[in-house]
């Protein structure tokens, strides 16, 4: 697995490396559909944790993950977004910037503290 800092704001604190498994997780979709690491058994599958629905970075990298979504199914990797928000705000996240993949709502941060994303933001 590999992790990447996307932004100089944020301290990554992942203590996950390339080649680690990645930790099981089951969670709530926007839709209130159960989704689990199994179901991607033998897939690729971007989990991407954000802060939250609708901040201007967390809209600029779901944005970019929609534009680039086409090209990346044709790789055949799925793209599931993971955050403490609610199934309500994930809804209108996406609506709102028509996101074509799901958000896992997240809200009492099992997942997020099992993959040990979560950090402070840095002062700009």
């Amino acid at each position: 697995m590999e992790t990447q800092q996307l932004s100089t704001k944020t301290k990554t604190v992942t203590h996950l490396k390339e080649g680690n498994k990645a930790p099981n997780f089951s969670g709530v979709d926007q839709d209130g559909k159960r989704i689990t690491l199994a179901d991607f058994k033998g897939k690729r599958l971007v989990l991407y944790f954000y802060p939250k629905d609708g901040t201007s970075g967390c809209t600029e990298e779901a944005c970019n993950l929609r534009d680039n979504y086409e090209g990346l199914k044709k790789k055949d990797i799925e793209i599931i977004g993971v955050s403490a928000d609610n199934e309500k705000s994930h809804q209108n996240f996406i609506q709102k910037n028509n996101l074509p993949f799901r958000l896992i709502a997240d809200t009492d941060n099992t997942i997020i503290n099992a993959y040990g994303v979560w950090g402070e933001k840095l002062a700009s």
